[in-house]
């Protein structure tokens, strides 16, 4: 018995809404009981990051089939050129996030991200850093990238999967200014793993992106935090990260087989 379009397209909503809310739920779930449980923030997220990466990664170790999905990517050969341009999208996606992110926080300012400030100074330089630097970064892309994105290209195209990933990614840092300066870096990490379908390259990404937030003072990018060039970034951002889809999607493409020389031809 065949589905009919729109009956098929409404299972796909359903399951772009069920994924990411399911897996935020427990998120969440499990981050307020690690918080109850041990009292600081700070320690209690890095805790609930290691978990995440635990339970995500023996998920895919024994159960690799669920997360799974077709078409599988392109040799690795193509990995070094492919990885300059990463390079370059990731540099666009940082200075693209952060100058608008510095100009919303400038123009309407930010309770919630004040508070995060205040919350992490409070726990101190260690513990900040293996939060910032170690927990984040590998527990935050276990659970976006490593569960929640294959899981939603079992029914749906790349680049809704990657968007929907990116928009849940940003809601979850609970503020305007972190919504605006994480958005570039998670339509990247979603074609990197796309094109990779391991995570450590998403990681150390991420890992690069939060290194160059807390390296990277402001004031030297106070010149940026003005709406003309947050919009030029941003377009030279989604040109580059255009540039990638592209790229991904003719070589990941439904029917591809591998030509000669490795490049993609079609059935």
């Amino acid at each position: 018995m065949t589905t009919s379009p729109i009956t098929s397209r409404l299972h796909s909503i359903g399951w772009c809404v069920l994924v990411p809310l399911v897996a935020v739920a427990v998120y969440l779930g499990l981050g307020t009981f690690a918080v109850l449980l041990i009292g600081e923030p700070i320690v209690a997220t890095t805790v609930l990051g290691m978990l995440v990466v635990v339970l995500v990664g023996s998920m895919r170790i024994q159960r690799p089939r669920w997360l799974a999905h077709r078409p599988a990517p392109r040799p690795r050969p193509e990995i070094p050129g492919f990885g300059r341009t990463v390079v370059g999208c990731a540099v666009l996606a940082f200075l693209a996030g952060q100058s608008l992110a510095l100009w919303i926080y400038l123009t309407a300012g930010s309770a919630s991200f004040d508070a995060s400030n205040q919350t992490r100074h409070a726990a101190g330089a260690v513990a900040t850093l293996l939060l910032t630097l170690v927990a984040a970064p590998a527990g935050e892309e276990f659970l976006f990238r490593g569960l929640i994105y294959p899981l939603l290209r079992k029914r749906v195209s790349i680049l809704v999967s990657t968007l929907v990933t990116a928009v849940v990614f940003g809601l979850v840092h609970g503020s305007a200014v972190q919504f605006a300066s994480t958005l570039p870096l998670a339509v990247l990490l979603a074609l990197v793993y796309e094109r990779t379908r391991i995570l450590w390259p998403c990681v150390l990404l991420h890992l690069g992106f939060n290194l160059a937030a807390a390296v990277v003072p402001a004031q030297a990018l106070g010149a940026l935090a003005n709406p003309v060039s947050a919009v030029f970034l941003f377009l030279a951002f989604a040109g580059c990260a255009l540039g990638l889809y592209r790229r991904i999607a003719g070589g990941t493409a439904p029917g591809a087989v591998q030509g000669a020389g490795g490049e993609p031809a079609m059935q």
